[in-house]
Protein backbone atom coordinates (compact mmCIF):
# COMPACT_ATOMS: atom_id res chain seq x y z
CA UNK A 1 0.00 0.00 0.00
CA UNK A 2 1.18 3.81 -0.41
CA UNK A 3 0.50 5.55 2.51
CA UNK A 4 1.13 9.46 2.97
CA UNK A 5 2.61 10.47 6.58
CA UNK A 6 1.61 14.53 6.68
CA UNK A 7 2.32 15.99 9.85
CA UNK A 8 2.32 19.74 11.10
CA UNK A 9 4.90 20.28 13.85
CA UNK A 10 6.17 23.69 15.34
CA UNK A 11 9.27 22.47 17.13
CA UNK A 12 10.10 19.33 15.13
CA UNK A 13 8.79 16.91 17.93
CA UNK A 14 5.39 15.46 16.12
CA UNK A 15 7.32 15.69 13.13
CA UNK A 16 9.69 12.61 14.98
CA UNK A 17 6.30 10.97 15.97
CA UNK A 18 5.66 11.28 12.16
CA UNK A 19 9.04 9.70 11.51
CA UNK A 20 8.68 6.85 13.64
CA UNK A 21 5.15 6.21 12.15
CA UNK A 22 6.61 5.86 8.85
CA UNK A 23 9.83 4.08 9.87
CA UNK A 24 7.18 0.96 11.25
CA UNK A 25 4.73 1.32 8.43
CA UNK A 26 7.79 0.79 6.03
CA UNK A 27 9.38 -2.07 8.39
CA UNK A 28 5.47 -3.68 7.55
CA UNK A 29 6.26 -3.58 3.92
CA UNK A 30 4.27 -0.49 3.10
CA UNK A 31 5.39 2.18 0.60
CA UNK A 32 5.60 5.17 2.42
CA UNK A 33 5.63 9.17 1.48
CA UNK A 34 6.39 11.47 3.83
CA UNK A 35 5.37 15.01 2.77
CA UNK A 36 4.98 18.61 4.69
CA UNK A 37 0.81 19.52 4.38
CA UNK A 38 1.58 22.55 2.83
CA UNK A 39 3.20 20.74 0.08
CA UNK A 40 0.36 18.01 -0.78
CA UNK A 41 -1.80 19.36 -3.58
CA UNK A 42 -3.59 15.61 -3.88
CA UNK A 43 -4.02 12.56 -2.80
CA UNK A 44 -3.97 10.72 -6.05
CA UNK A 45 -1.58 7.71 -6.05
CA UNK A 46 -2.01 7.25 -2.39
CA UNK A 47 -4.25 4.11 -0.65
CA UNK A 48 -4.21 5.78 2.62
CA UNK A 49 -3.17 9.07 4.98
CA UNK A 50 -1.91 9.07 8.33
CA UNK A 51 -2.08 12.94 9.16
CA UNK A 52 -1.35 14.26 12.74
CA UNK A 53 -0.76 17.69 14.23
CA UNK A 54 1.02 19.40 17.28
CA UNK A 55 -1.67 21.06 19.12
CA UNK A 56 -1.60 24.74 20.05
CA UNK A 57 -3.52 26.94 22.24
CA UNK A 58 -6.50 24.11 21.24
CA UNK A 59 -5.85 24.13 17.46
CA UNK A 60 -3.81 22.24 14.80
CA UNK A 61 -1.41 23.76 12.88
CA UNK A 62 -2.17 26.15 10.38
CA UNK A 63 -0.94 24.20 7.58
CA UNK A 64 -2.73 20.90 8.38
CA UNK A 65 -5.94 23.02 8.67
CA UNK A 66 -5.06 24.46 5.42
CA UNK A 67 -4.72 20.72 3.88
CA UNK A 68 -8.07 19.62 5.45
CA UNK A 69 -9.59 22.80 3.44
CA UNK A 70 -8.26 21.97 0.18
CA UNK A 71 -8.54 18.17 0.32
CA UNK A 72 -11.60 17.41 2.56
CA UNK A 73 -13.49 15.26 -0.27
CA UNK A 74 -10.18 13.43 -0.55
CA UNK A 75 -10.06 12.93 3.03
CA UNK A 76 -13.24 11.70 3.36
CA UNK A 77 -12.60 9.17 0.56
CA UNK A 78 -9.44 7.68 1.41
CA UNK A 79 -8.77 5.25 4.75
CA UNK A 80 -7.50 7.76 6.98
CA UNK A 81 -5.77 8.07 10.52
CA UNK A 82 -5.55 11.49 12.55
CA UNK A 83 -2.90 11.75 15.39
CA UNK A 84 -2.26 14.80 17.43
CA UNK A 85 0.57 15.39 20.26
CA UNK A 86 0.64 17.92 22.76
CA UNK A 87 -0.32 17.40 26.06
CA UNK A 88 2.71 17.57 28.68
CA UNK A 89 3.62 16.96 32.42
CA UNK A 90 2.86 13.98 34.50
CA UNK A 91 -0.90 15.12 34.54
CA UNK A 92 -1.17 15.91 31.19
CA UNK A 93 -1.74 19.62 30.30
CA UNK A 94 -3.68 20.90 28.37
CA UNK A 95 -6.51 18.14 29.20
CA UNK A 96 -9.22 16.86 26.71
CA UNK A 97 -9.85 16.52 22.95
CA UNK A 98 -9.14 19.70 21.00
CA UNK A 99 -11.58 21.23 19.12
CA UNK A 100 -10.29 20.88 15.83
CA UNK A 101 -10.06 16.81 16.56
CA UNK A 102 -13.89 16.66 17.17
CA UNK A 103 -14.23 18.86 14.07
CA UNK A 104 -12.03 16.41 12.00
CA UNK A 105 -13.73 13.30 13.50
CA UNK A 106 -16.93 14.42 12.69
CA UNK A 107 -15.89 15.80 8.89
CA UNK A 108 -13.54 13.10 7.95
CA UNK A 109 -14.38 9.95 9.32
CA UNK A 110 -10.97 8.48 10.16
CA UNK A 111 -10.49 5.29 10.80
CA UNK A 112 -8.50 6.05 13.89
CA UNK A 113 -7.42 8.24 15.96
CA UNK A 114 -4.89 9.10 18.32
CA UNK A 115 -2.76 11.41 21.07
CA UNK A 116 0.12 10.97 21.80
CA UNK A 117 2.03 13.20 24.67
CA UNK A 118 4.40 15.88 23.26
CA UNK A 119 7.52 17.48 24.49
CA UNK A 120 8.25 20.97 25.59
CA UNK A 121 11.74 22.68 25.59
CA UNK A 122 11.66 26.27 26.67
CA UNK A 123 14.37 26.98 24.72
CA UNK A 124 13.10 27.39 21.14
CA UNK A 125 9.89 29.26 22.42
CA UNK A 126 9.02 32.98 21.88
CA UNK A 127 7.32 35.21 24.02
CA UNK A 128 3.74 34.04 23.08
CA UNK A 129 4.47 30.76 23.73
CA UNK A 130 6.21 31.26 26.87
CA UNK A 131 3.52 33.02 28.02
CA UNK A 132 0.89 30.14 27.02
CA UNK A 133 3.32 27.27 28.56
CA UNK A 134 2.61 29.68 32.24
CA UNK A 135 -0.77 29.96 31.76
CA UNK A 136 -1.59 26.54 31.38
CA UNK A 137 1.18 25.37 33.87
CA UNK A 138 3.25 23.03 31.74
CA UNK A 139 6.31 21.37 32.86
CA UNK A 140 9.24 21.03 30.06
CA UNK A 141 10.20 17.56 29.33
CA UNK A 142 9.66 14.82 26.35
CA UNK A 143 6.15 13.25 27.32
CA UNK A 144 6.00 11.01 24.18
CA UNK A 145 5.89 7.59 24.57
CA UNK A 146 7.49 5.83 21.15
CA UNK A 147 6.33 2.42 22.49
CA UNK A 148 3.06 3.65 21.97
CA UNK A 149 3.20 5.74 18.85
CA UNK A 150 5.06 1.98 17.17
CA UNK A 151 2.25 0.06 18.80
CA UNK A 152 0.01 2.13 17.02
CA UNK A 153 1.64 2.39 13.92
CA UNK A 154 1.75 -1.85 13.87
CA UNK A 155 -2.51 -1.47 14.12
CA UNK A 156 -2.50 0.64 10.88
CA UNK A 157 -0.12 -1.44 9.41
CA UNK A 158 -2.18 -4.80 9.86
CA UNK A 159 -5.45 -2.91 9.10
CA UNK A 160 -4.05 -1.79 5.76
CA UNK A 161 -2.67 -5.49 4.83
CA UNK A 162 -5.91 -6.27 5.23
CA UNK A 163 -7.47 -4.12 3.11
CA UNK A 164 -4.97 -4.71 0.31
CA UNK A 165 -5.87 -8.07 -0.25
CA UNK A 166 -9.46 -8.84 1.55
CA UNK A 167 -9.63 -12.21 2.95
CA UNK A 168 -5.81 -13.05 2.75
CA UNK A 169 -3.22 -11.89 5.93
CA UNK A 170 0.06 -10.13 4.27
CA UNK A 171 2.69 -11.12 6.31
CA UNK A 172 5.17 -8.60 7.18
CA UNK A 173 8.42 -7.65 4.79
CA UNK A 174 11.38 -10.49 5.93
CA UNK A 175 8.43 -12.99 7.12
CA UNK A 176 8.34 -13.86 3.47
CA UNK A 177 11.47 -16.66 3.89
CA UNK A 178 10.66 -20.52 3.47
CA UNK A 179 7.84 -19.73 1.35
CA UNK A 180 9.33 -20.78 -1.90
CA UNK A 181 8.40 -22.66 -4.68
CA UNK A 182 6.01 -26.18 -3.88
Amino acid sequence: MHVLVTVGSRHGSTREIGDSLAGVLEREAHTVAQVDPDDVTSLVGYDAVVLGSAIYAGQMTESVRALVRRLEAALVDIPLWLFWSGPIGARARPVGEPDDVRLLQRRLKPRGVHMFGGQLATAGLGMAERSLVAAVGAVPGDYRDFEAVDSWAEQIAVELRAKARPGIEIPPSGQWRGLGPA
